[in-house]
């Protein structure tokens, strides 16, 4: 069974992809655990990294430490939905 927070880390995901990235809803609402984000998403460059973890801490109530964020961390939709499941647990 997935936990209650799981389903709530992943739409706020979605919902922060659309608005700081500018992704299309209806694309957003497609991806998949293996859904690649930087350096497979164009929109998600080195300078948009901070603004979606700024954003994503905003909405969760959560701090993402400097030494947290790696290229694991967001190589998939997948890593940083499990990364942020852990931080609001």
């Amino acid at each position: 069974m997935v936990p209650e927070y799981h389903e709530t880390v992943e739409r706020t995901v979605r919902a922060v992809l659309v608005d700081v990235l500018g992704i299309a809803p209806e694309r957003a609402a497609t991806f998949q655990a293996e859904t690649g984000l930087f350096g497979s998403l164009p929109e998600l460059d080195s300078m948009a990294v901070a603004g979606l973890l700024t954003e994503i801490e905003d909405r969760l109530g959560i701090v993402i430490e400097d030494d947290e964020v790696d290229g694991e961390m967001l190589s998939s939709f997948g890593a940083l939905v499990t990364y942020l499941d852990r931080k609001v647990q």
